[in-house]
C-alpha cells in the first residue's frame, strides 16, 4: 500500500490560518508561523472582548441612569433601591433608554422611587 503524505491537509490548514490572518501587518499575514501566533492571540482577544463588551455596556447604562437621576435630584443607588422597594422591575438597559428618549417618564419613575 502506498504511503500517504499530509501535503493536501497541511496546505489546507495553512491556507485557512493565512486567510484568517489576512490584513495583518507585515509578515504576520504572509508567513505561516507568525500568522499562526497572531491568529491565536487575536482569538484570545476576541474571546476576552466578548466578555468585556457586556461589562462596558452595563457601565454605560449605569452612568446614563446616574446622570438622569442627578438631573432629578437623587442619586443612582437611592433610585435603584427605591425602584426595588416600589416593585418596579426594569433592567438597566431599559432604564437608560427611558432616561434618554422619554425624560418625563423617567421623572415619574424617580418620583415613585422616592415615595417607596
Amino acid at each position: 500500500m502506498a504511503r500517504v503524505k499530509g501535503a493536501i491537509m497541511t496546505r489546507k490548514r495553512r491556507k485557512k490560518t493565512l486567510k484568517l490572518a489576512k490584513g495583518y501587518w507585515g509578515a504576520k499575514s504572509r508567513h505561516f508561523k507568525m500568522a499562526k501566533q497572531a491568529v491565536m492571540k487575536s482569538g484570545n482577544y476576541a474571546f476576552i472582548g466578548r466578555k468585556q463588551r457586556k461589562r462596558d455596556f452595563r457601565r454605560l447604562w449605569i452612568s446614563r441612569i446616574s446622570a438622569a437621576c442627578k438631573a432629578n435630584g437623587t442619586n443612582y443607588s437611592t433610585f435603584m433601591n427605591g425602584l426595588k422597594k416600589a416593585g418596579i422591575v426594569l433592567n438597566r438597559k431599559m432604564l437608560s433608554e427611558i432616561a434618554i428618549s422619554d425624560p418625563a417618564a423617567f421623572t415619574s419613575l424617580v418620583e415613585q422611587a422616592k415615595n417607596a
